[in-house]
């Protein structure tokens, strides 16, 4: 280390040692009153000027551009590319997909899981034998040929 960094390097420790203590001695720079009771976060587009505080109440404004007024803010923009479907599909298949696992809750779904299984169940056994009636009629058919 130079003789030049090593004194810029004692100079800044002793100087972020000694401010606590510089802190401490002058107590009435402190905050004696309540913190505001209104605080606003507020963004503004284009040219619009950022509202005025009234009375304690402190604003903070961000400017954005007149492009970005009517779009969905840019940190959710980020999170629902997190949730786009795997491989950038599009959003029908990852409605479609939802609706595929959905599916067993629902009506006519024949699943033990919620109340309208049992219709479902009923159905799909109907469906079975009229499947074996039909066969064992082309059966019975076939053989008389």
């Amino acid at each position: 280390m130079t003789a030049h960094a090593h004194l810029l390097f004692s100079f800044i420790a002793a100087a972020a040692l000694a401010s606590p203590a510089l802190a401490q001695e002058d107590e009435s720079l402190a905050q004696t009153g309540q913190p505001p009771q209104k605080t606003s976060i507020l963004y503004t587009y284009g040219d619009e000027p950022c509202p005025e505080a009234e009375g304690d109440e402190i604003v903070v404004c961000a400017q954005r551009p007149e492009s970005d007024r009517y779009r969905v803010p840019r940190e959710l923009r980020e999170e629902l590319k997190d949730d786009a479907p795997v491989g950038g599909g599009s959003w029908t298949s990852a409605v479609e997909g939802y609706e595929n696992i959905a599916r067993a809750t629902r009506p006519d779904s024949c699943s033990p899981v919620g109340s309208y299984g049992f219709s479902g169940c009923s159905a799909a056994a109907l469906r079975e034998w009229q499947a074996e009636r039909r066969a064992r009629k082309r059966a019975a058919d076939a053989a008389d040929d």
